[in-house]
């Protein structure tokens, strides 16, 4: 294991990397280095402008890819930022091959993710700091709902830009507690249309979120799976509650579970709603985000 000091943050690696192609870009005032998909990512700022800096093919401490694999996955991401245009979703300004490694510069946007396991051990020492999730949903009603039209909008972009969300999770999603803005920070596995689950149980995402197609090899992933994806982000991280055991259940489960009226926050007809986006049977949700999101804005109003 390596220890690596850049400016003010430190970090680990299982090799060592000469990273003086960093200061052309300015000063890191941030590292995001515990992700499993083996990438590495910098926050620089150069006093005019702060770029997010995204990096694959370093030895990363926990990475289940190995160098190759994580390169060859962040370089097909690329066409993917480049085709969907949404003003919520973070900006790619360039990318490129640097010796051994790739590189994709983003522009900075300020947040908080909705999901963070690399503070995790920090709110187990400091139980006063409230995690990000929290905090969202100790926000009043209207700003959850403003965020969750987001969503909608994004995904729509989404369809009419010929993709499907893969993947797409509250760790997708950053809220800026300071602005009231949602920001879209990851769309690495969005796979354009037609597609199938090609892995089985193990197909990208979180229990705690993913269809009962994600868990079929061959399955059909389609407009109608992100609906559920949607869906269950609107009962998971939005309006619904849970006890930890509910939680651990979606992981022993292989499913998702809606939560019961009673622990939901907002209305009957809102509840209805969502509930319908998130039936086991694809044939008994909302066929379209579209169609999805102009039943729920009624609810909203009744």
């Amino acid at each position: 294991m390596v220890n690596v000091k850049i400016d003010s943050v430190y970090f680990s690696l299982k090799e060592e990397h000469n990273f003086s192609w960093l200061k052309s870009f300015g000063k890191v005032f941030a590292v995001f280095a515990q992700n499993d998909s083996g990438n590495i990512s910098f926050g620089v700022d150069n006093g005019e402008e702060k770029y997010f800096i995204k990096v694959a093919g370093l030895k990363t401490t926990e990475s289940v890819r190995t160098q190759q694999e994580a390169i060859a996955a962040l370089k097909a991401a690329m066409p993917i930022y480049e085709d969907i245009k949404h003003k919520n979703l973070i900006k790619l300004v360039k990318h490129y091959s640097l010796g051994e490694i790739y590189v994709a510069v983003f522009k900075w946007t300020d947040g908080d993710c909705l999901f963070d396991p690399w503070n995790f051990e920090k709110y187990k020492k400091n139980p006063h700091v409230l995690p990000p999730a929290k905090r969202f949903k100790q926000l009043p009603i209207s700003k959850r709902i403003e965020s969750a039209d987001v969503l909608f909008s994004f995904l729509d972009t989404v369809s009419k830009n010929g993709y499907v969300a893969v993947d797409f999770y509250d760790g997708s999603i950053m809220y800026d507690f300071a602005r009231n803005t949602t920001t879209i920070c990851d769309i690495d596995f969005f796979r354009k249309k037609p597609t199938l689950n090609d892995m089985g149980e193990d197909y990208w995402g979180t229990k705690r979120l993913k269809a009962p197609e994600e868990y079929v090899y061959g399955a059909v992933i389609d407009e109608a799976t992100n609906v559920f994806t949607l869906g269950a982000l609107l009962f998971d991280s939005f309006f619904g509650n849970y006890t930890n055991a509910e939680v651990r259940m979606r992981y022993e489960m292989n499913a998702f579970t809606p939560c019961s009226f009673e622990n939901w926050e907002i209305s009957k007809a809102c509840y209805d709603v969502a509930l319908k986006s998130v039936s086991v049977e694809r044939s008994e949700r909302y066929a379209s985000i579209n169609e999805f999101c102009t039943a729920w804005k009624a609810a909203l109003f009744e």
